[in-house]
């Protein structure tokens, strides 16, 4: 993934003297960690049944079809429900890990520039707007999971506050195009590597709500 860095101007106090990611995204990777560990457990027979995975995607996922109503729900709010529950179900540990890599790092400077709660608000908003457009735009009967929307926000969130700087001190916004377009070209090709595996629309979607949050959050900064 390939993103901008704010540039030409000194870091936050609070983002320059922070040590680390804030404690609470750390509880958010530890919460992935800890269901991915029991699924991929599953997997290799160590515990419970084999079928462990699929039946936490099927109830857990973000299911197109679920959303179009195309297939009824497997319990009563799983229509609402998995436009959050996707976003902690991964599909192995490398999917998780480049997840928590990217939450973590691009979280610490999103916390310092707008605090925990609308951190947290920011990635909620972004992974619903992930699961919306991929309900609105996908048309596929595999389910939708990771927490890529939510993560997706917080670089929109970032871009948006490059370029809300960078327009207000007459800077160059080239920088800005170029991030979004190399956003653009590594989905591109991700989706080739994976044989379109790759759900783009909840990217898209996740990005595009981060970004707006970002322009409304960070207005009078």
């Amino acid at each position: 993934m390939s993103t901008a860095s704010p540039q030409n101007r000194p870091p936050p106090r609070s983002f320059a003297t922070q040590p680390g990611a804030p404690a609470f995204l750390w509880v958010l990777v530890g919460i992935m960690a800890a269901i991915e560990l029991v699924l991929s457990l599953s997997d290799s027979g160590y515990i419970g049944a084999s079928g462990l995975r699929w039946q936490a995607y099927a109830l857990g996922a973000f299911w197109q079809s679920v959303f179009s109503g195309a297939l009824a729900p497997a319990y009563p709010g799983q229509t609402v429900a998995m436009f959050i529950t996707h976003a902690f179900l991964h599909g192995g540990i490398m999917h998780l890990a480049l997840n928590s890599v990217i939450l973590l790092s691009l979280g610490k400077f999103v916390t310092a520039r707008v605090g925990a709660a609308r951190t947290l608000l920011v990635l909620f908003l972004s992974a619903v707007g992930g699961a919306l457009l991929f309900g609105l735009l996908a048309f596929t009967d595999a389910p939708m999971i990771g927490a890529s929307g939510a993560v997706f926000g917080l670089v929109g969130l970032w871009q948006a506050d490059e370029y809300r700087i960078r327009k207000s001190r007459g800077l160059p916004l080239k920088p800005v195009y170029t991030a979004i377009l190399g956003l653009v070209a590594a989905n591109v090709a991700f989706f080739v590597m994976l044989s379109g595996g790759l759900a783009w629309e909840a990217h898209l979607g996740g990005w595009l709500t981060g970004g707006l949050a970002g322009l409304i959050l960070l207005r009078d900064r």
